[in-house]
């Protein structure tokens, strides 16, 4: 009897945490701590990261050439993303997960002094790290933040708003910190501050624990003892073959780096295609549910164009900043790495703005589509943008002012917001109640595609001309959100819950 009143107890957080966190429940305190030292971590190295792989070798960097790197960074966040779903399923039917993010944050932080370490070899076991960490912890803390609302709260878009605002707290002083100790110390002291940042991350996690619903030690849906520990041990196995595999083959001069960043694109396109399989055709899907899974294959091929977009300001954005963008700013100068801190701070500034607009229209706020729809829109102008000062310049030894970069990273941050809010939310409400962390997880898997696809086509990046590669990728995320708002009356009519 005890132990059912545990278990019941700790699903819900205390009765009084309601309304304690301006007006939502205080687990959402909790949660984006979490993810304000998390994205403090990942986006800080994220920023350094194609600097890193592109900077000479004497100056501590791998040498990279500048498309090369901009594919390498893409692929690492093709992997990050990939493995959600190991992390999807790791909780709902063995950690739980309240587990499955501690154990994820831990990873991370490993991960990170890995990387700390100025050897070639720990860059490598760093990010394999981090990719599993991450995979483990992000599609889990957003799965956490849906179970502190009931589905028709109407509270919960502005909810997920102010989630992501702490995210992107994170988002605008990583960049900061590991920026400037990156280019006036080393790449491996950036690294190291992000290390710091997972750390303490993980400390305010495990002491606001309390005020979480879910929070209990069984995962939701677990396997029976004897298939655990089947899975368990397939799981290591199964892990361990395939480092002895890929060690083999990179001896053998097989598996290059071009191949390795090729093998994960293969992979990020046919992952979300089965995955939607298998949950389309699974016995513990309702035929309601199934017809709400429908309307979410057009969010996700949203989510892909835009996060296409979005992905690019730590890769070809980042690497154009540094060689075409003046550093300066009313005589102020700063390190290239810190364009990427506008975009955390425009979407710390608009976030409150966007949760407080659709607090304040309540149900005549647009629908989740055509939220998502703008974002998209938004995705494509911020590209569009960059047409302009890369166009009439006989060279590539231009500088443009540095206005540009953060007009494009004022249009990213506001799309970002207005997709990435609406998509998630979305995405717990329509999830089939058996694979509640693993839809979360396909949400994820379209980051991972768009990152695979980026690191394809970021190869173009310097092989065709700037306006040419900038113009018509936004062109595309343009007419894709127009696509989107073209499906509203259907898409309104099958999202039932969402609105």
């Amino acid at each position: 009897m005890s132990h059912t009143a545990t278990d019941t107890e700790s699903a819900q957080p205390p009765p009084g945490d309601d309304h304690a966190f301006f007006g939502h429940p205080r687990g959402l305190m909790t949660l984006s701590g979490l993810e304000v030292w998390e994205r403090f971590s990942f986006l800080g190295m994220q920023a350094i990261l194609v600097l890193y792989f592109a900077d000479s070798v004497s100056n501590g960097g791998l040498g990279m050439e500048a498309g090369t790197a901009a594919s390498v960074s893409a692929a690492y966040g093709t992997l990050v993303y990939l493995v959600s779903v190991a992390g999807g399923w790791l909780a709902d039917r063995i950690l739980g997960s309240y587990r499955a993010v501690l154990y994820g944050g831990i990873l991370i932080a490993l991960g990170h002094y890995a990387m700390a370490v100025p050897a070639n070899v720990m860059t490598w076991v760093g990010l394999g790290l981090i990719s599993a960490g991450t995979g483990l912890l992000k599609p889990n803390v957003a799965t956490m933040v849906g179970k502190l609302y009931r589905t028709d709260d109407e509270r919960r878009d502005a909810g997920f708003a102010l989630y992501y605002m702490g995210i992107n707290i994170g988002a605008f002083l990583g960049p900061l910190i590991t920026g400037w100790l990156g280019d006036h110390a080393s790449w491996h002291w950036g690294f190291s501050a992000a290390a710091f940042g997972m750390t303490l991350g993980l400390i305010q996690y495990v002491l606001g624990r309390r005020h979480l619903a879910g929070r209990k030690n069984a995962a939701e849906f677990a396997l029976a003892p004897e298939p655990m520990r089947r899975a368990v041990r397939l799981i290591i196995v199964g892990t361990l073959a395939i480092a002895a595999l890929a060690t083999v083959l990179a001896l053998a001069g097989w598996l290059t780096m071009d191949r390795f960043v090729d093998v994960l694109t293969v992979i990020s396109v046919i992952a979300p295609v089965v995955y939607f399989v298998v949950m389309f055709r699974s016995p513990r899907v309702t035929a309601e549910e199934r017809g709400r899974l429908r309307p979410y294959v057009v969010l996700f091929l949203a989510s892909v164009v835009f996060n296409f977009i979005l992905f690019q300001a730590y890769s070809t954005m980042m690497l154009l900043a540094s060689t075409n963008a003046r550093t300066e700013i009313f005589g102020f100068h700063f390190p290239a790495s810190w364009y990427a801190s506008a975009l955390g701070a425009f979407e710390v500034a608009l976030a409150p703005v966007v949760a407080a607009v659709w607090a304040k229209m309540g149900p005549r706020q647009p629908h989740a589509s055509n939220k998502i729809a703008m974002g998209v829109i938004l995705g494509g102008l911020s590209f569009l943008l960059m047409v302009l000062p890369t166009s009439g310049h006989a060279g590539d030894s231009y500088k443009m002012a540095a206005w540009w970069i953060v007009g494009s990273y004022l249009l990213l941050g506001l799309g970002d917001i207005l997709l990435e809010t609406s998509g998630m939310s979305a995405t717990t409400k329509l999830a089939p109640k058996a694979f509640a962390s693993q839809t979360m997880a396909l949400w994820f898997l379209s980051l991972a595609l768009a990152n695979g696809i980026q690191a394809q086509i970021v190869k173009l990046y310097g092989e065709v001309s700037n306006p040419a590669y900038f113009g018509v990728n936004g062109a595309i995320a343009v007419a894709a959100g127009l696509a989107v708002i073209a499906a509203a009356p259907w898409l309104k009519r099958t999202m039932h819950p969402v609105h």
